[in-house]
């Protein structure tokens, strides 16, 4: 159980950082208003977009209820798979969108464990 937890913190901790950063650069940094751009998106889905990232990074390590833990895992997930299709529609090339596929595995990591620490709601679902 104390391995499990260490996993379910180092992997939950990443994506959340790695969210609360990429929100600060969503925010700050013009080559990341250029990429939007790039991918066809208007300018402000990039800030909706951080203030999102923002808020779930806060959700997914703050001791909250199951039920809001899953919209945060699931949200996160649309914005991963959402991310490798813009990429690989607009034709960038594998460097650019293996780092969505990266965090989806750390994030799968953390689900995984997280339901490991948590089998009540686990078996409420069953």
């Amino acid at each position: 159980m104390k391995t499990t937890k260490i996993i379910y913190w180092i992997f939950t901790a990443i994506v959340a950082l790695m969210m609360t950063y990429s929100a600060y650069a969503y925010l700050t940094q013009e080559k990341v208003a250029a990429a939007f751009q790039h991918l066809g998106y208007p300018g402000y889905f990039r800030v909706e977009l951080a203030i999102a990232k923002l808020i779930g990074a806060a959700l997914l390590v703050l001791p909250l209820g199951a039920r809001l833990k899953e919209w945060v895992y699931a949200g996160f997930s649309i914005t991963f798979i959402s991310a490798v299709i813009a990429h690989v529609s607009s034709g960038d090339p594998a460097s650019v969108y293996s780092m969505p596929i990266i965090f989806m595995v750390f994030l799968a990591v953390s689900y995984i464990t997280y339901h490991r620490l948590n089998p009540v709601f686990s078996a409420a679902r069953a």
